[in-house]
C-alpha cells in the first residue's frame, strides 16, 4: 500500500516523456477499496474494474466518501449483469457482442442515461479471449452507432502474450481499425485503450490513448 503513490509518480513521469496526452487507468480489480482510496489521494481519478459485483462495493464506498472517480468496466460482462452495470457505470469498455450492446441500450433507455462504450476487439484471434474479430468490427460499429442510449467513444484490446514484434503488430492493427472506423462510421471515436503493465510502452508508441495499469500501480495481486 505504501508504494502506490511512488508507483503512480513513476508511471506518470514516464508518460510525460512517452506522451503526456495518454490517460492512465488504474486497474483495481482484486484490490481493496483502501488501495483505491490511496491511489485517489495521490491524484488518480480513472479506475477500471473487471467484475460488476466487486465494483459495486467500491463504488458505493467511494460515493460515501465523495470521491470524484470515473469508473470503467473493463472485464467481460455477462448478459444477466448488464442491468446492474448500467446502474453503476457510465463507461463500459468491454462490449464484445451486438446482443450485449442491445441489452445495454435497452437498460440505459429505461434508466434515462447515456452509457459511453468501447468495442472490445480480439485483435490476436485468441480463443481464450472475448471480443469482436477484426472482420466483425465494422458491421458491429455500423449498428451500434444508431443505438440512442449508447455513445461509442473508443476501442479496446488486450495485447497478445508474445514476442515484441507480434505485440507491436497487434497494436498497429488496432490503430488502423480505429482510424478506419473514425473516418467512415464514427467520427466521434476518440479513445484507443491498449497497453497494460508489461506492454504499455509499445502500446503508446503505436497510438494508444489510454493505458490500463494494475500490477504496476498496486503491486502483485494475491
Amino acid at each position: 500500500m505504501e508504494n502506490i503513490c511512488e508507483n503512480l509518480k513513476k508511471i506518470k513521469q514516464e508518460l510525460e516523456i512517452l506522451n503526456p496526452n495518454v490517460k492512465l487507468m488504474a486497474v483495481s480489480k482484486n484490490f481493496s477499496y483502501l488501495a483505491v482510496k490511496k491511489a485517489y489521494e495521490c491524484s488518480q481519478k480513472i479506475f477500471g474494474e473487471n467484475r460488476v459485483q466487486e465494483a459495486i462495493e467500491k463504488i458505493e464506498l467511494a460515493k460515501a466518501d465523495n470521491l470524484d472517480i470515473q469508473w470503467h468496466l473493463i472485464g467481460h460482462l455477462q448478459l444477466n449483469k448488464a442491468k446492474k452495470a448500467v446502474s453503476y457505470f457510465d463507461y463500459i469498455d468491454s462490449v464484445d457482442s451486438i446482443e450485449l450492446a442491445e441489452k445495454l441500450d435497452k437498460y440505459a433507455q429505461a434508466q434515462n442515461k447515456i452509457i459511453n462504450i468501447m468495442l472490445e476487439i480480439n485483435i490476436a484471434n485468441d480463443p481464450k479471449k472475448f471480443g469482436f474479430s477484426k472482420n466483425e468490427v465494422s458491421d458491429a460499429a455500423k449498428r451500434i452507432v444508431n443505438f440512442e442510449n449508447l455513445k461509442l467513444y473508443g476501442l479496446m484490446c488486450i495485447g497478445p502474450q508474445a514476442q515484441e514484434s507480434e505485440i507491436r503488430k497487434a497494436f498497429r492493427d488496432m490503430k488502423s481499425i480505429f482510424e478506419d472506423l473514425k473516418k467512415s462510421i464514427c467520427p466521434t471515436l476518440s479513445e484507443l485503450s491498449m497497453g497494460m503493465s508489461d506492454d504499455f510502452r509499445i502500446a503508446i508508441q503505436e497510438g494508444s490513448t489510454i493505458i490500463r495499469i494494475g500490477r504496476g500501480i498496486f503491486g502483485e495481486r494475491t
